[in-house]
């Protein structure tokens, strides 16, 4: 009997000490990173656009030919963004209706979508920018056109698994880059 007591009134006893255990909330790393600063790209390509000094331009090449395509390390960001630019051939609506479809096969995993329309007409830039919200592959997409012959798209991927809430902090800063890239876009003759 006194055994059975005993039993009963350990876990009391343990129960009412002081310290209290709290489990910890996952973190995650911070990144430092420097301020914004911007270089011209120079190349061969219809087109100029201006790039962070910390990213790094790897020009694509197909059979051998180099093409306007980029794909652009993101470095410290551990990302790329696959830039293509394509001479049209077909209309315009086509181009269009494909990017968006893109951005559409995201809607499961997005908990918002939010398009942004940037319209530079002395410049001939015609832009629409997505910005896809929760745990997607592809946190942004755009794409640019002079709606006439030239049109360039943007996806951006990062190499890691998405966790929106650990990116934020890296998109909120890639997000202040690719507004630059698309302000600062032109076409060149």
């Amino acid at each position: 009997m006194k055994k059975l007591k005993l039993l009963i009134l350990l876990p009391l006893i343990v129960s009412c000490t002081e310290s209290e255990l709290i489990p910890k909330p996952p973190t995650y790393l911070r990144l430092e990173l420097p301020d914004h600063q911007y270089n011209a790209v120079i190349d061969d390509c219809p087109y100029s656009i201006h790039l962070p000094e910390i990213y790094t331009v790897k020009p694509a090449i197909d059979n051998g030919v180099k093409t306007c395509n980029k794909d652009i390390d993101l470095g410290p960001l551990n990302g790329i963004i696959h830039f293509s630019y394509i001479e049209m051939i077909n209309p315009l609506s086509e181009y269009v209706n494909f990017v968006n479809d893109k951005v559409d096969e995201h809607k499961i995993m997005a908990t918002s979508i939010k398009d942004k329309q940037i319209l530079r007409e002395e410049d001939s830039v015609f832009c629409t920018f997505f910005e896809l919200q929760g745990n997607v592959a592809s946190p942004f997409q755009f794409y640019l056109t002079d709606s006439t012959s030239r049109f360039v798209s943007g996806v951006v991927y990062f190499n890691s698994r998405p966790n929106y809430d650990s990116l934020r902090p890296t998109l909120d800063y890639l997000k202040i880059d690719l507004d630059h890239l698309i302000n600062t876009f032109k076409w060149e003759n």
